[in-house]
């Protein structure tokens, strides 16, 4: 190896090391900076410092920039005091870290190549995900599901549903997050084509096949969907419940038994409260589900029509038959339950109506879908979690409404101008809570925050293109680096992004736990309240905790697959990024031309 690469990696670790070591430390995004990005470091401390000015200096420990851009907090997060360093101003290529005082800042990279394949990367834990056949595995799974239950003539009744993504760590699958992640993936791609490449096939295998690996992704869901509703009226919502929860174990060594010789239980929408056992979900309708149907199936028809033309008219038929239906019995489908009370507690719909109305806008030019899009989004113009303290688990789902982008996007004049404030609002509740704090946090700290972090950037830039208003420019900032390291533990939230930086190395996995695979890609649940850490069933760290000098604040994260609430990677949390990370991609590619 090249002696002076040899030193500057030493360097690097040296300076990594430096970061974590005594009572002061600055938190930066590991992934790095876009040239002309806003960058904000935050300085953390045990003792009572004061920050006047701050060095930014290269890894030969040359001194290349200095400045008095700092703004201090105070006490926070059980720390003495805080500081933000703001260098957005330092446009230079290269690598660098902070220093101020003895503090040090782990390494960073300013580069417009930085988010460069990072979209993609997080496609590598849905291929993980995938149920039937698995690409990771090269097996498969689930391969009977399921019989259906809760239908009044066909109890136990065989149907084929094999297919889709497993939730989490468990394999139940919900409606819920996967016509969500399909979705999800398909808008990225609309949004930012050329931020994808084609490196696997369509069973996930390594290979080109002529189609973007996001479509790939995207046309598992969608075959999946079409399984799980397959004519007017008769849904399904879920396959498996928590009798699933019976301990690490492979997919394609799955031996839960539910009670039938074949398969797993493919829970029937009813529009009534569901639950097999004594536990009952809240369900009142059928809106919430039939609409996120609608929403998948009507932008499919669009992403899909280059690659796959022949499913085209049956989607939007599909998409128009599901949203009638979602307007037959107005409410919430919730997901159900069966030995403990933890369910998907999803209480609004409208959002899925005005999405799935906004949708149909998109790819039929009728403007009654435009009209009642408006007329869903008009009953919630914000989600209600944002500015809140807490909230249910998925009660406000999905956390982002792309609805009211859709609305604001192809209405004119007054409407446009209200679902834009719409957004705004949103935006604002979050600032309100987050700008008296270093990291200007204003997410609560429920289960899934970083699920809630993702939805907060992706409104922010989405309200920005609409307006060009940039006044919570500096907040979506702060909420991306807080993914990747800008908090108070110093970690990125997603497995192996960036590989040199600190990352999930024990998230709560079956792969991980039976057979040493790392959830790479997996976009880990992130921090909660200490108050739900501490009341949730079946917890415990079965290592000592390497972040509890930083677990003084209102919540906790720990990097321990012992720790499900808060270490635990999700399939619709890491779909919710591929906008965003495909968003920063094409800006840096923007920039170098």
């Amino acid at each position: 190896m090249n002696r002076s690469i040899l030193g500057k990696m030493l360097i690097m670790h040296f300076l990594f090391s430096a970061a974590i070591i005594g009572e002061t430390w600055i938190r930066i995004n590991q992934l790095g900076y876009l040239e002309n990005s806003i960058k904000v470091a935050v300085l953390i401390s045990q003792e009572d410092v004061s920050v006047q000015s701050f060095q930014i200096c290269d890894t030969d420990n040359k001194v290349v920039w200095e400045s008095a851009s700092v703004k201090e907090y105070g006490e926070i997060w059980g720390f003495k005091n805080s500081f933000r360093l703001d260098f957005s101003n330092f446009q230079t290529r290269g690598e660098y870290y902070i220093k101020t005082g003895e503090a040090k800042s782990p390494v960073f990279i300013i580069n417009n190549n930085v988010y460069d394949g990072t979209a993609d990367f997080v496609l590598q834990y849905m291929r993980q995900q995938r149920c039937g056949y698995n690409p990771f595995l090269k097996d498969s799974c689930h391969t009977k599901d399921g019989f259906i239950v809760d239908h009044l003539t066909r109890e136990n009744e065989y149907i084929d549903v094999t297919g889709g993504w497993h939730d989490a760590t468990d394999y139940l699958q919900y409606l819920t997050t996967s016509a969500n992640a399909t979705y999800q993936l398909m808008f990225a791609y609309t949004q930012n084509p050329d931020s994808f490449k084609d490196n696997y096939d369509k069973d996930g295998m390594p290979g080109s096949n002529g189609i973007p690996d996001i479509i790939d992704e995207a046309k598992w869901g969608i075959d999946w969907l079409l399984k799980m509703n397959p004519e007017y009226g008769i849904m399904f919502n879920q396959i498996a419940d928590d009798r699933d929860h019976a301990g690490f174990r492979l997919p394609n060594k799955d031996s839960v038994n539910y009670g039938q010789p074949f398969g797993r239980p493919v829970y029937f929408v009813t529009g009534k409260s569901q639950g097999l056992s004594k536990h009952k979900n809240r369900t009142e309708g059928v809106s919430s589900t039939a609409g996120k149907y609608a929403s998948a199936f009507a932008l499919g028809s669009k992403v899909l029509k280059e690659f796959y033309p022949e499913l085209i008219d049956l989607l939007k038929k599909k998409a128009k038959e599901a949203y009638n239906y979602a307007k037959t019995d107005l409410g919430t489908t919730q997901t159900a339950c069966y030995k403990s009370p933890y369910f998907y507690e999803e209480d609004n719909y409208v959002d899925d109506l005005e999405l799935a109305a906004a949708q149909l806008y998109e790819i039929t030019n009728d403007e009654q879908y435009l009209k009642e899009a408006a007329y869903w989004g008009d009953v919630e113009p914000v989600t209600p979690w944002m500015g809140a303290d807490t909230a249910r688990h998925y009660q406000w789902y999905p956390f982002v409404n792309l609805g009211h982008y859709l609305t604001a996007f192809h209405s004119e004049g007054y409407v446009s101008r209200k679902f834009k404030d719409y957004m705004r609002r949103g935006l604002n509740n979050v600032y309100e809570k987050g700008k008296n704090n270093p990291f200007l946090f204003g997410v609560p700290f429920i289960w899934c925050s970083n699920n809630l972090v993702a939805a907060m950037i992706t409104q922010a830039h989405l309200y920005y293109k609409l307006s060009g208003d940039d006044t919570y420019a500096e907040m979506e900032a702060a909420l991306r680096d807080w993914l990747f390291g800008c908090n108070p533990w110093g970690t990125s939230m997603i497995v192996e992004l960036p590989k040199h930086g600190d990352y999930p190395e024990h998230p709560h996995s079956s792969l991980l736990v039976v057979e040493g695979y790392q959830t790479t890609g997996g976009l880990v649940d992130g921090p909660v309240y200490k108050t739900i850490f501490n009341r949730l069933a079946w917890l415990r760290l079965i290592e000592e905790d390497e972040y509890a000098q930083f677990q003084n604040g209102i919540a906790v994260y720990h990097d321990d697959y012992g720790d499900y609430s808060t270490n635990e990677p999700t399939m619709d949390g890491t779909a919710s990024l591929t906008y965003y990370l495909s968003l920063m991609q094409k800006l840096g590619q923007k920039s170098r031309k």
